[in-house]
């Protein structure tokens, strides 16, 4: 008898187990409202924190507005998509937070939404992160049509993390000049995170600085169709660790340059003064490379970098290939900002420039630039192709990139080190954001029209 009822009891608990197993299986309910696709929908104001869960799939609808005091969390692996007729954009106004903190082996993705092999420059609007630390422009309001406020006075401000994460298929023209761009930061402060991120085919300038102090490591801009790095408006952080590959045929009416930097449209003396450190840097533009034998608009590529309008950028440590120029100082402002050492390029390759790898504009004296770049100590380096430089065949392959430079590489060595390169940034030998590691290997994706989300 007992082994009977020790028996039925058994067989009480596998049935309630198995009920068990199968209610735990059950579908959970979507978070929120979905579309046709079975995607959850994020559309005006969020107003309350909330999480977005691998498990889901969302689509921004129009203007999403994460407001003051909300915060935004995206777990690793998350998929978000743009809706292309309603613009989807997320704005993190002041005081909100968005923490979009990836893995390698799980990045979250921001992407367009429409099918593999249709996807194009524009589907979306893109990322736009505003804060309260200090801009020199009073009563700022972000470009775009997006119509928010942006900087204060906290230098520390937070505005989250963006670790891990690419942004595909953004950037829209709200107006001419007035465009949304794959990451568009507004006074972003430099209690915010931003690693490992990837912009790709963005149809404005894929990463855009306007004031701030945010400092950033680790970043792609890829085949982007007007500038890769914008800084704007008194943006005093450090980036290191950055690379752009350009596609020949894209470029914008404007002049697509690797580097922009103004201090404000006027080239006033507003403060505080744009001063970004960019440290271990690689832009790829569109000449020299095998293979390529048109330029889209060739008279619309301008240059590696373009520093004008009283801008007091410094760069250190990096390569710049294939523009029609390298350097164009542009302004009488500018240059004495580069001759007073406010503004500096140390440990820098210009190779394959087709007009001139330094020049002068706004009055400064093509001669007087090129002196300057060349003058002792700086340890400046001007090469005539990209032969020269000793990378990899395959460097500038669009969807497959081998960025590491080849052994015995002029690369691999002639860092210069500078009392600016301080304060976070990593002392390297090298120059380029490469030495030996590939560290955008794992997490990013130079083929995403063929990805399947």
């Amino acid at each position: 008898m007992k082994n009977v009822l020790s028996n039925l009891l058994l067989f009480a608990i596998l049935i309630f187990v198995g009920f068990s197993c199968k209610k735990d299986e059950t579908p959970a309910a979507p978070s929120g409202p979905v579309d046709t696709k079975g995607s959850v929908i994020l559309s005006g104001d969020i107003t309350a924190s909330r999480t977005l869960k691998a498990s889901e799939k969302y689509v921004l609808q129009g203007f999403v507005y994460v407001k003051e005091g909300v915060t935004l969390t995206v777990e690793a692996g998350t998929v978000i998509f743009g809706d292309k007729a309603t613009k989807g954009t997320l704005i993190i106004e002041r005081g909100a937070k968005l923490i979009a903190d990836g893995t390698a082996a799980k990045p979250i993705v921001f992407t367009s939404y429409q099918p593999v092999g249709q996807r194009g420059y524009g589907d979306w609007g893109g990322l736009i992160i505003l804060g309260k630390a200090p801009v020199n422009q009073p009563s700022a309001s972000i470009e775009g049509g997006v119509g928010r406020q942006y900087g204060g006075t906290d230098p520390n401000d937070n505005s989250g993390v963006l670790r891990y994460v690419r942004v595909e298929y953004p950037g829209i023209a709200f107006q001419p000049d007035n465009e949304i761009n794959g990451i568009t930061m507004g006074g972003v402060g430099a209690g915010t995170v931003m690693e490992y991120v990837q912009v790709t085919s963005c149809g404005d300038d894929s990463f855009e600085w306007f004031g701030g102090t945010v400092n950033a490591k680790y970043l792609i801009a890829h085949r982007g169709w007007d500038d890769d790095f914008d800084t704007d408006f008194g943006y005093s952080g450090r980036v290191q660790f950055a690379v752009s590959l350009r596609d020949a045929v894209i470029n914008d009416a404007s002049t697509s340059n690797g580097f922009e930097s103004d201090n404000d449209g006027q080239g006033s003396n507003a403060s505080p003064k744009t001063s970004p450190i960019f440290a271990n840097v690689s832009v790829f533009g569109p000449y020299g490379r095998t293979g390529v034998t048109a330029f889209g608009n060739d008279a619309q590529w301008g240059r590696a970098m373009h520093i004008r309008r009283n801008s007091s950028k410094s760069v250190f440590n990096s390569v710049f290939v294939g523009f029609k120029e390298g350097l164009r100082l542009d302004g009488t402002t500018t240059f004495a900002n580069a001759q007073a050492n406010s503004l500096e390029i140390s440990g820098v390759v210009l190779a394959n420039m087709t007009v001139a790898a330094v020049n002068g504009a706004g009055g400064v004296v093509a001669a007087d630039a090129l002196a300057w770049f060349n003058a002792a100590g700086k340890g400046n380096t001007i090469v005539t192709d990209v032969a020269g430089l000793g990378l990899n065949a395959q460097f500038a392959n669009l969807t497959a990139p081998q960025f590491l430079p080849s052994a015995g590489s002029l690369l691999l060595s002639g860092g210069v080190t500078n009392a600016k390169l301080s304060g976070g940034l990593t002392a390297t030998t090298y120059r380029g954001a490469f030495g030996t590691t590939d560290w955008t290997s794992g997490w990013a994706n130079f083929d995403p029209q063929n990805k399947q989300y």
